[in-house]
């Protein structure tokens, strides 16, 4: 099936199955702004959850804030976003549609890589165990041509970027033939900048307002807390400050679902460091957060880091974890090393001293700060992209039916368990409904009684509940009911005393955190 497809299909299952909606729907739409479901909203909060353990329970040197979505308009210019918070942007003539000039460029630059890996995979194929992929790479013509197109397009891209030359950008694209992925059309406009923080006022009457800005990052509100935190929690470098919270940017091309938002979600922390040890901190917060995203359990392989060419105007190094969605690798999180930038620029806006006194040393500065930023809706959709799985299944008695199920970690799960009498009669649900009662204090669970158990189980199945229990008449005889497994389809016969136990050991979060010790 083609990429679009699936792309379409999982979308269409998000809103069919309460995940995610199409924000202000009954007046149709509002671009690149979606509100999540029941089952998202679960969804969302237990991701929320495992990030928040993942930083504050496991580790004693970092904590949590919550900081004002409104802020001092100064605290934007401090950290640059006022005169740096721009993207490259141009026009396809022909299509009218709007494109990413970097964006462009670097996937132009992502399928030059997919045709090498191509060519690898056929001489793999070809030549078996014999096969010398470093000395394929050195001597065939057609990797060595694409090659060298990559590193001429990459080395002017750099260059490019760092100048912000706008016309140095589209002469690549030209260059490079890049056509409008929608038309197929080369017609470009010259590639113009456009700053993308959302301004409002604040104040009463006309004469009392001034503008601020809806946060473009969640980051500042840590910065600017610094020493309230520092002081009150006594913490010693290094610490580190975690948050979550909605961030806000005026998407120009806001395209593909929930992965470029107007309106999204942030899970940051800050990590602040003696100045000279970034570096180090930097690896550990690369390999950490890797970790973190691997224990999901979603293939190792679906997962690489994307060092920046061009590097933001805060940072000296930075990188992105990337998943592979339908659509192709994408950004999930990005790790930075962000220097004295942000906390130097705020002592200077400010004109109040923001130092740390080391003790050890008996001197005070400014320290640097090593952050890791990943997108909690981006995460939330890598997680639904890659648990969204059709197969063929022996559906009562019938011949091969297709199921959609979703393959969620049972830690992440909306719903943990559904309860289901066998029937609507003969004391049943009333069991069923004991049975409920006792387990959703720790779980969140669903109850069901319409339609047969296969097609509960089918709806069950499509929302990625990992845990069915049938109370059937044998319930009545002998206090077990049937745990049917979703990922495997098979059933187990469980007294109800166990049921407490077995589902708490198979739906721990603790074992997630267990596995990032």
């Amino acid at each position: 099936m083609a990429k679009d497809d699936i792309f379409k299909k999982i979308i269409a299952h998000c809103k069919e199955y309460g995940f995610i909606f199409p924000s202000s729907e009954i007046y149709d739409g509002l671009g690149a702004v979606y509100d999540y479901g029941q089952n998202g909203a679960e969804l969302k909060n237990n991701i929320k959850k495992y990030w928040w353990d993942a930083m504050v329970l496991l580790n004693e040197n970092i904590v949590g804030i919550d900081s004002a979505i409104f802020m001092h308009p100064r605290i934007w210019e401090a950290s640059g976003h006022v005169g740096a918070f721009n993207d490259p942007l141009i026009d396809n003539k022909d299509s009218k549609k709007r494109y990413r000039a970097d964006t462009l460029i670097e996937d132009f630059l992502d399928k030059l890589e997919d045709k090498i890996h191509k060519e690898l995979e056929k001489a793999r194929n070809k030549f078996g165990d014999d096969f010398d992929e470093e000395k394929f790479k050195e001597t065939n013509p057609r990797v060595l041509e694409t090659r060298k197109k990559i590193n001429e397009i990459k080395s002017r891209y750099i260059k490019a970027s760092e100048k912000e030359d706008l016309g140095e950008l589209k002469q690549i694209i030209l260059d490079a033939g890049i056509a409008c992925p929608e038309s197929g059309s080369k017609n470009w406009t010259d590639v113009r900048q456009f700053n993308l923080m959302f301004s409002t006022q604040l104040g009463s009457v006309n004469e009392d307002t001034y503008t601020i800005y809806l946060r473009p990052e969640t980051a500042q509100g840590i910065f600017v807390n610094f020493l309230n935190v520092q002081k009150t929690a006594r913490l010693k470098i290094p610490f580190g400050i975690a948050q979550i919270g909605k961030a806000f940017r005026n998407e120009i091309v806001a395209r593909q679902f929930v992965l470029r938002m107007r309106e999204f979600e942030q899970m940051e922390m800050q990590y602040f460091i003696s100045p000279g040890t970034e570096m180090k901190w930097y690896e550990f917060w690369k390999n950490a957060r890797m970790k973190w995203h691997k224990a999901i359990g979603m293939g190792d392989e679906k997962y690489r880091f994307h060092d920046h060419d061009k590097l933001a105007h805060y940072a000296n190094a930075a990188t992105d974890i990337e998943f592979k969605f339908p659509t192709g690798f994408k950004e999930v999180e990005g790790i930075h090393s962000r220097t004295d930038y942000d906390l130097g620029n705020h002592e200077e806006f400010s004109g109040k001293k923001i130092q740390y006194f080391d003790n050890e040393t008996n001197k005070s500065y400014c320290p640097y700060v090593v952050e890791t930023s990943i997108g909690l809706d981006r995460t939330l959709f890598s997680i639904i992209s890659n648990a969204f799985t059709q197969e063929k299944v022996d559906w009562e008695g019938s011949a091969k039916e297709e199921r959609v199920v979703m393959k969620i970690h049972p830690a992440l799960t909306p719903v943990k368990l559904a309860v289901l009498p066998l029937t609507k009669k003969d004391g049943l649900p009333e069991k069923a409904r004991e049975i409920m009662d006792n387990l959703k204090l720790d779980f969140n669970c669903q109850y069901e009684e319409k339609d047969s158990i296969g097609r509960r189980y089918r709806r069950q199945d499509a929302i990625g509940t990992p845990f069915c229990i049938t109370v059937d008449h044998q319930t009545l005889d002998d206090n077990t009911v049937t745990v049917r497994y979703r990922d495997t389809m098979k059933q187990e016969r469980v007294n109800i005393s166990r049921l407490q136990e077995i589902m708490g050991e198979k739906v721990s979060m603790k074992k997630l955190l267990e596995k990032l010790k």
